[in-house]
């Protein structure tokens, strides 16, 4: 079947998320908010059960986007893709709101403040409008709308990455100020780890949408019979939103 042609990447996508959910998510279970990997200010005593909330339904989310973008979920069960996209959109706006409150009081700085706020933002946005897309059946667009939205999902994982890519590159710069490099470390790799994946995910998106376009365009058209049983070529419009 086509769908199963080349299709191993999706158990590997939900490999490396489960290794980073259960790496992530126990200091966080704990209630104890000197597990946390980010310590906030001691006068924000929100700040911890948000931010464990945040993460858990965060990761929910990311476990949630594999299932969504895996082919033979989508061609043999696609009930369960429909049940299971209401469920990540919705941990999707509850973790975006509650992102937008950390955002608001990071002790990263102003950087990573704007980064968080613009990251928790659009992607509610994306998430809401794939599934607007898809209730008006318009198939197309919930695609592309919800393939950025498990983009920026992903964030919480590649922003990882760059911070251990960072840590290593900028340490010789600040030998002396371990608050300078966190705080630049911060910044630099809470923009990064959402700026590029998305950038890249739009490049090809409109690379795919163009092939698409071609491909519409040079499928011949239909073959039709006439009220005399001769056959007459009509040529349908397709969409491709």
């Amino acid at each position: 079947m086509a769908y199963a042609r080349g299709r191993h990447w999706p158990f590997f996508l939900i490999t490396l998320a489960v290794a980073f959910v259960a790496f992530e998510v126990p200091p966080y279970l704990t209630g104890d908010p000197t597990q946390s990997r980010i310590q906030p200010e001691p006068q924000l005593a929100a700040y911890f059960p948000v931010l464990a909330a945040h993460v858990v339904l965060g990761c929910a989310a990311l476990l949630c986007g594999c299932l969504q973008v895996w082919p033979w979920l989508r061609a043999r069960r696609p009930r369960l893709h429909r049940i299971v996209g209401r469920v990540y959109v919705g941990l999707a706006v509850v973790a975006g709101l509650m992102a937008l409150y950390l955002a608001t009081n990071t002790p990263y700085g102003p950087v990573a403040r704007a980064s968080s706020t613009v990251l928790a933002t659009l992607w509610i946005g994306t998430s809401v409008a794939g599934l607007v897309a898809a209730r008006r059946k318009d198939f197309a667009a919930h695609r592309r709308w919800m393939i950025r939205s498990f983009v920026l999902a992903c964030s919480i994982a590649t922003n990882r990455v760059w911070v251990v890519i960072l840590v290593i590159t900028l340490t010789p710069s600040y030998p002396d100020n371990n608050l300078a490099l966190l705080i630049t470390t911060a910044g630099l790799s809470s923009w990064l780890g959402w700026t590029l994946p998305l950038l890249i995910t739009q490049l090809w998106l409109d690379r795919d949408y163009r092939r698409r376009a071609v491909d519409l365009e040079r499928t011949p058209p239909p073959t039709v019979a006439d009220h005399d049983g001769n056959p007459d070529h009509r040529s349908e419009q397709g969409s491709w939103a």
